[in-house]
């Protein structure tokens, strides 16, 4: 655990450059990223940010339960679409 202690959480330079200059003016706009690995920090609750999921960005609203977690964790790459009608190999 003492590792943990002394590590910082990764965030993408960028990200951080970002939401200080826009926390710094006042603004609220939404900040296109394909980081997904970055995780959230105090910093980060009240913006949007739109994560690349492999087709398109996805905007997710930062909110305080939100911190600790990773940024790809709240946009999912994968749709399930059901399962085949006629599926009959699985039945028995």
């Amino acid at each position: 655990m003492a590792n943990l202690l002394r590590k910082s959480p990764f965030v993408a330079n960028h990200l951080v450059r970002r939401i200080q200059n826009l926390n710094l003016r006042k603004e609220k706009k939404i900040i296109i990223t394909w980081s997904r690995a970055s995780a959230i920090v105090p910093i980060m609750i009240g913006h949007t940010i739109a994560v690349y999921n492999g087709q398109e960005h996805l905007p997710i609203y930062i909110t305080d339960r939100m911190v600790g977690h990773k940024l790809g964790e709240f946009v999912p790459t994968r749709s399930f679409r059901g399962h085949a009608k006629s599926d009959k190999k699985s039945r028995r």
